[in-house]
Order: structure tokens, then C-alpha cells, then sequence
């Protein structure tokens, strides 16, 4: 290798190899660069979001598209440590296993099944994979889709590098066997031949509740990947507490853990959120008039004395909303006696 300097002041590098290592350097090295170049122009591209059309022979395509401007990332997800850790490993090493799977004779795809109640995530946890791996969205609303075949032509009409998603699959499982789309036309959608036809691509099914769903609808290579989403913990409490009023220690904190812990509260992040907002609007509007001086720039110790305030507040919504959620349960007598015997 030579380092030439021309009068211009610009540097060349100039590769030369022997006639017999050609084979052996060259292609390699090109493959490299080809790849390099793909991953820096995969990072510079607007994510899209895809949503398909009713069947109509006078449009040109079933997709049509947004730019994805979700702003939720695996950083802002209010989830448990390890397994937003684990996801993540698993998504990038799905990323760079293509010369695995072609070695196995699989397709280069990956499938995630995320379950739980409404309100715990899931859509969002769809959007932050989006934007940890750059890829499109591609967002089958299933109540569109004319029958199987229609259901086959969506899935060769999109592209590689693209997220594949159906949210509520189980309602769809569940549905009246009238549903226009079969079962067997769903599950060689999930790995039949046609799913074959693009690579790099994951496929993210949402459901409320698995407990129900034929296992040969979940059974490995239909869904590789099963992430629950359950209800607030203390670690979730914790970090929304922290994200809303920068609160990071309390005292009040081992009394939730308790409830937590012990009194089976049950909210849902979405739950937890909205009551958060209920004290931070207020604390947003007197950090504007603190950064104004209107306060006599005593912004600090202040907001500090507000965010202690607030989380005795949001403490005090958060049991009062556990309690309304317990008191809306509308089981019978019997149900209910059955319940607690079996906790």
C-alpha cells in the first residue's frame, strides 16, 4: 500500500496485491466494502410506516405510506432491564446472521410474538424495534384483506429490510370461522413458501392473551421470540417516576414496592403514565415561570420541593386509581370466592 500525495493536497491510497492473492483479498475486501456502504445508507433512510388498502383494481398497489415518526426508542421503553437487553442482542445478531441461516436452508427472517394486556407497551416496544433496526413498517390491518390470496400478494409486495406487523392477532384466531382469510392461508403467511420471497425481515404478531391460541400457531419457527408484557412493577414504577418528576429515591417508594408486591395492583404502564401526566402538567408550568425569574432564581432547590410534592401526590392518585380498578370488578360472588382460593 502507498500513500501518494498529489499538488492539490488530497491523499491517495493506492492497494496493490500479488496476482496470487487477488482471489483470495480482493473479493473479500470488496464484500466488506459493499457491506459497509449497505449499513451506512440502511442508518441515513427515513423509516416508513406501510398500511394496506381495500382490494380495488383501479389502484396501483394495496400499500400506501407515511413517514414513521414514532418517538419511542428501546431507551425510552419502560420495561424490565434484562429483557430489553436481551431483545436488542437478539435483534443484532439476527441482523448478522444471514450466512447462518442460508447454511441451515432457512429464510432470513425472525418472528416475535408480544403479549399482554392493553396498555402495557407492545405497540411501542413494535415502534422502538422499528427504529433499533431501520426498518420499514409494514402494517397489515387483516379486516382489509379480501382471502388468502390478497394476503399472499401483500406479503410479496413488500420489501426486504421491513418490519412485518399484525397487531391483536388474537382476535383475528378467535374470530367467526366466516372470517374472509383462513387459518391455513395465516399460517403459510407466517412460513409457507411465499414468506420466503424477501429476506432480512421480521415479523412482530400482538396479542392480548396467548392462553387460548392453537400451539400450532406459536410453535417454534412460526413465532421464534415470546415476550410478555405484564403489568407496572416496582422497577416500571420506579422509572416512569424518574422519566415524569426526576424523582430517582423516595421514601414512599418501599410502600409501593409493598403494594406492588403484596396487594396485587395491577396498572398497566399506559395507566401509570396518565396518572404521571396528571402531576407534571402543573410542575411544567411553574418550571417555566422558574426559568423566567419570576421566582427569584431559586429554580433548583424549588422544582426539587415540587417533584417531592408531586410524588406524594401521584402516590396518593396512584392507590386511589388501583383501588377504582379493584372496585370495578364485576365477577359474582362465587367467581370471586373461586379466585381468592386459588391465589
Amino acid at each position: 500500500m502507498r500513500d501518494i500525495v498529489k499538488g492539490n493536497g488530497k491523499r491517495t491510497l493506492v492497494l496493490r496485491l500479488r496476482k496470487k492473492d487477488k482471489r483470495r483479498v480482493l473479493r473479500p475486501y470488496l464484500q466488506h466494502i459493499l457491506s459497509v456502504a449497505d449499513q451506512v445508507e440502511q442508518k441515513s433512510k427515513e423509516i416508513k410506516l406501510f398500511m394496506n388498502l381495500e382490494k380495488n383494481p383501479c389502484e396501483n398497489g394495496r400499500w400506501r405510506s407515511v413517514p414513521f415518526t414514532h418517538p419511542a426508542t428501546m431507551d425510552t421503553m419502560i420495561m424490565d432491564g434484562d429483557l430489553k437487553n436481551k431483545v436488542k442482542a437478539d435483534l443484532e445478531l439476527f441482523l448478522k446472521s444471514k450466512q447462518y441461516y442460508h447454511r441451515l436452508g432457512h429464510v432470513w427472517k425472525r418472528s416475535y410474538l408480544l403479549y399482554g394486556a392493553s396498555g402495557t407497551g407492545k405497540s411501542s416496544f413494535v415502534a422502538a424495534m422499528a427504529r433499533f433496526l431501520n426498518f420499514d413498517v409494514y402494517d397489515i390491518n387483516i379486516s382489509k384483506v379480501s382471502d388468502d390470496s390478497d394476503l399472499k400478494m401483500l406479503l410479496l409486495q413488500t420489501t426486504s429490510r421491513s418490519m412485518i406487523v399484525i397487531e391483536d392477532f388474537d382476535r383475528f384466531l378467535m374470530a367467526e370461522k366466516s372470517r374472509d382469510v383462513s387459518l391455513s392461508g395465516v399460517l403459510n403467511f407466517m412460513d409457507g413458501i411465499v414468506s420466503c420471497c424477501g429476506e432480512e425481515r421480521v415479523m412482530v404478531f400482538t396479542m392480548n392473551c396467548k392462553d387460548q391460541i392453537d400451539q400450532a400457531v406459536l410453535r417454534p419457527g412460526r413465532v421464534d421470540v415470546h415476550i410478555q408484557f405484564p403489568s407496572c412493577n416496582f422497577s416500571a414504577f420506579k422509572s416512569l417516576a424518574n422519566n415524569y418528576l426526576g424523582v430517582k429515591e423516595h421514601k414512599l417508594f418501599s410502600q409501593v414496592e409493598d403494594i406492588l408486591h403484596y396487594g396485587g395492583s395491577s396498572l398497566s404502564p399506559a395507566e401509570m403514565g396518565k396518572v404521571d401526566q396528571r402531576t407534571t402538567a402543573s410542575r411544567s408550568a411553574r418550571s417555566s415561570r422558574d426559568e423566567t425569574g419570576e421566582t427569584g432564581g431559586v429554580f433548583s432547590q424549588e422544582s426539587s420541593v415540587h417533584a417531592v410534592r408531586e410524588f406524594k401526590t401521584l402516590y396518593g392518585l396512584w392507590r386511589m386509581g388501583s383501588r377504582r380498578k379493584e372496585s370495578m370488578d364485576l365477577s359474582s360472588p362465587a367467581e370471586k370466592e373461586d379466585s381468592q382460593k386459588a391465589a
